[in-house]
C-alpha cells in the first residue's frame, strides 16, 4: 500500500521500508503475529501492536533481524484516511505474480494514488508518476471509470487539457466536484499550475487534521513508554 507498491508499478525507484494494509481480526492478528517472527521483527517505535490502536488508525513499525531481510522496516496498518474497508480494497487490488509464482497484492492504482494523499511534498510527483502510468496503460480502451479517474486525479496542466478535449461531456459533469477543469477550455497551463497547487495544500492540510488526534495520541504513548 505503500512506496514498495509504486516501485512494482514503476512509479518509484527504490523503497525504504513495505507498507501493510491487513484485515483486522483475531485470527488474521495471529497470523502476521507468526509472520512477524519469522522475519525475526521486533516493534521500534509507539504504538504498541494492539488492535485497537490499529482500529484508529494507527501504523505499528517493525524492524527485522532475519538474514535476507536484514534491517528492513514493516509497518502494518488496518484503516487509511478516507479509503473503504480492507475487503472492498482487496476486491479491486491488483495481483502481480513471478517467475517462481509468489504473488504479490496491491493496492489498485486509483486506491494507491488516494492513499498517498499525504502531508509530505515527496508523495504528490509519485501520484502525478501513478496516474500517468495508468493513462498510458489503459488509454486505448478505457472505461467509464478510467475516464473519471484521470480526469479527477491528473495532476498536469497538459494532461488534464487532453483529457478534457478527449472526453469533453464527462470533464463538463465534473466540474461540480473539480472546479479547476473549467480552466482546461481556456488553455491557461499557468492557472491550471496555480490550482493544481492549490489542491495539494488543501489535501495536504486535511491529512494534517486527520493526523493531528493520532499524533496527540501518539506523544502520549511516547510518555508512557518512557515513565519506569
Amino acid at each position: 500500500m505503500g512506496g514498495q507498491a509504486c516501485v512494482f508499478y514503476g512509479a518509484a525507484q527504490v523503497s525504504k521500508d513495505i507498507d501493510f494494509l491487513v484485515l483486522a481480526g483475531q485470527e488474521n492478528f495471529i497470523r502476521l503475529e507468526a509472520a512477524l517472527a519469522t522475519l525475526q521483527a521486533s516493534r521500534i517505535a509507539v504504538p504498541p501492536f494492539d488492535p485497537a490502536a490499529l482500529e484508529r488508525g494507527h501504523a505499528v513499525h517493525f524492524r527485522c533481524r532475519a538474514p535476507g531481510a536484514e534491517g528492513l522496516r514493516v509497518d502494518v496498518m488496518t484503516r487509511l484516511r478516507e479509503m473503504p474497508a480492507f475487503h472492498v480494497l482487496w476486491d479491486r487490488r491488483t495481483t502481480f505474480v513471478d517467475d517462481h509464482n509468489t504473488e504479490y497484492h496491491l493496492l489498485c492504482i486509483p486506491d494507491l494514488v488516494r492513499a498517498k494523499k499525504t502531508q509530505r511534498s515527496k508523495d504528490w510527483p509519485v501520484i502525478e508518476l501513478l496516474v500517468t502510468i495508468h493513462n498510458r496503460e489503459h488509454g486505448a480502451l478505457p472505461t467509464d471509470a478510467h475516464i473519471d479517474f484521470w480526469l479527477c486525479e491528473a495532476r498536469t496542466p497538459e494532461l488534464l487539457v487532453e483529457l478534457c478535449a478527449r472526453f469533453p461531456d464527462r470533464a463538463n459533469e465534473l466540474q461540480a466536484s473539480r472546479p479547476l477543469l473549467q480552466l482546461t477550455s481556456e488553455r491557461s497551463l499557468d492557472e491550471l499550475r496555480a490550482a493544481l497547487d492549490a489542491e495539494v495544500r488543501s489535501e495536504q492540510s486535511r491529512d494534517r487534521v486527520y493526523w493531528e488526534p493520532l499524533r496527540r495520541e501518539l506523544e502520549q504513548f511516547r510518555r508512557e513508554h518512557r515513565e519506569p
